[in-house]
C-alpha cells in the first residue's frame, strides 16, 4: 500500500528539478539581454573584460555579442574565435557567418570571406548586407561578374545599403559597359542620401559619362550641382570648361579658366590639376584626344603650353602634339607658339606658328591634320625633358 505522503513528495521533487532547469535558462536570457544592452551602448571593452572568459557557459547569442565587441575593436583573431564558439552552439544562426565573412574581408582573406557569406545566405537569403558583403569579396578577387550578381541580389531587397548601388556602375565601367554604367549611376543617385560621402562621386561619374557621350546639357547639370555642394570643387570647374568647349562656347569657358588660374596662383590646386587642366576631349579614329593647358609660363627656355594627349584603347598615351613657347623665337620676331610633337624618343617641330589669342578651332584643326599625316615635321631631334 502506497503512503499518502509518497505521491506529493514525488511531485515536489519533480517541481524542484524543473526549477533547477528553469533558473539557468532565465540566467542565460538575462545575460543575453545584458550584453545586448551593453553592445547598444558601445561598451565593447567592458563586455570583453567582464564576459570574455565566461563565454563557454553563455548561450550563442551572448557569445555572438562578445565576438561583436572584438569585431568593433578591430581584434580580428578574437572576433573569429568567438564567432566560431557561437556557431558551435548554434550553427543555424546566419549572423555569425556573416561577421566572419566581414572579418575575412578586412583581413584580405577573400576566399574565406566568400565561403562564410555563402553560408550566411544559405541560412537566410533575405538580408541585403549578406549579398553586399559577398559582392565585396568577389570584387576584391577581381571576379567582376560574380560580384555584379551579388550586388544585384542585394539591391533587389528592401533593406539594401548604399554600397551595392555605388558598386554596380563601377563594375559596369570596368567591364566597358558604359551605357549600363550610366544608367546604374543614375539609379544610385536617386537611391542614396545626398549627405552620403560617396554621393558626389556618383554625380561626378554621371557628369563625366554624359560629357564623354557629348550630352552637354546633362553634364552641365551634374557639374553645377557639384559646385553648389562644394564651391572649391575645381575638377568640376575644369569639366564645365569642357562642356562649353564641346558646345563651342569658348567665351563662356573663360570665366571658369580664370577661377582655375586664380586657384593655381593661391596654390590650392592638387594632383594633376596642380600643373594643368583638361579643357577639351574628342575622338580621332579609335583614339581619345585629351587636350590640356598648363598653368606655368616660365621665362626663358622652352616650355609646352597646350598638349594634345593621344590615348589608345588601353588608356595609355601613345604620343603628344603640343604648342611650344620659346623666348628665343619671340625675340627673333616669331610667333609665341610653334606646333611640336613628342613620339617615343623623338621630338619633332612643324613649321606652323600661333600668336597669343589664337582661335582654338584653328589649332584643333591643325592638330588633326598632323594626326592624319597631312603635315610633315620641319625638324626632329631627341626630346627635351619638359
Amino acid at each position: 500500500m502506497v503512503s499518502l505522503l509518497t505521491a506529493p513528495m514525488k511531485y515536489l521533487f519533480t517541481l524542484l528539478a524543473l526549477a533547477m532547469l528553469i533558473i539557468p535558462a532565465h540566467a542565460q536570457d538575462d545575460i543575453s539581454a545584458q550584453l545586448n544592452d551593453l553592445l547598444a551602448k558601445k561598451e565593447f571593452q567592458r563586455i570583453i573584460e567582464e564576459h570574455a572568459d565566461k563565454a563557454k557557459d553563455y548561450p550563442a547569442s551572448a557569445i555572438y555579442n562578445i565576438g561583436m565587441s572584438y569585431y568593433m575593436t578591430a581584434d580580428d583573431t578574437n572576433c573569429l574565435k568567438y564567432m566560431d564558439m557561437a556557431i558551435a552552439k548554434e550553427a543555424g544562426e546566419p549572423s555569425s557567418h556573416y561577421i566572419k565573412g566581414m572579418t575575412y574581408n578586412y583581413m584580405e582573406q577573400f576566399e574565406n570571406a566568400v565561403s562564410n557569406f555563402n553560408k550566411a545566405i544559405a541560412l537566410d537569403d533575405s538580408k541585403a548586407k549578406y549579398h553586399s558583403g559577398l559582392g565585396d569579396a568577389y570584387f576584391s578577387l577581381n571576379k567582376l561578374k560574380e560580384a555584379l550578381k551579388a550586388y544585384h541580389n542585394a539591391v533587389e531587397l528592401d533593406d539594401a545599403p548604399d554600397r551595392p548601388f555605388t558598386m554596380i556602375p563601377q563594375i559596369y565601367n570596368e567591364l566597358k559597359l558604359t551605357d549600363q554604367a550610366l544608367t546604374a549611376f543614375y539609379v544610385a543617385k536617386g537611391r542614396i542620401s545626398k549627405e552620403a560621402s560617396f554621393y558626389t562621386s556618383v554625380v561626378y561619374n554621371i557628369g563625366l559619362a554624359e560629357l564623354l557621350a557629348r550630352n552637354y546639357d546633362k553634364a552641365e547639370l551634374a557639374f553645377r550641382e557639384l559646385i553648389d555642394i562644394a564651391p572649391a570643387d575645381y575638377q568640376s570647374y575644369a569639366k564645365l570648361i569642357q562642356v562649353h568647349y564641346g558646345r563651342k562656347e569658348f567665351e563662356k569657358a573663360e570665366a571658369y579658366k580664370e577661377i582655375l588660374y586664380e586657384a593655381h596662383g593661391k596654390g590650392v590646386l592638387k594632383g594633376k590639376l596642380k600643373n594643368e587642366y583638361c579643357f577639351d576631349q574628342f575622338k580621332w579614329n579609335d583614339k581619345l584626344i585629351q587636350v590640356f593647358e598648363r598653368f606655368a609660363e616660365p621665362e626663358g627656355g622652352l616650355h609646352y603650353k597646350h598638349l594634345f594627349y593621344v590615348v589608345n584603347k588601353n588608356d595609355q598615351v601613345d604620343f603628344t602634339i603640343q604648342t611650344e613657347c620659346s623666348a628665343i623665337w619671340m625675340e627673333q620676331g616669331g610667333p609665341k607658339y610653334i606646333l611640336g610633337m613628342t613620339k617615343g624618343q623623338v621630338h619633332s617641330t612643324f613649321d606652323i606658328g600661333f600668336d597669343e589669342g589664337f582661335k582654338y578651332e584653328i589649332l584643333k584643326e591643325t592638330v588633326i591634320q598632323a594626326l592624319e599625316g597631312k603635315l610633315s615635321p620641319s625638324a626632329s631631334s631627341l626630346p627635351s625633358k619638359l
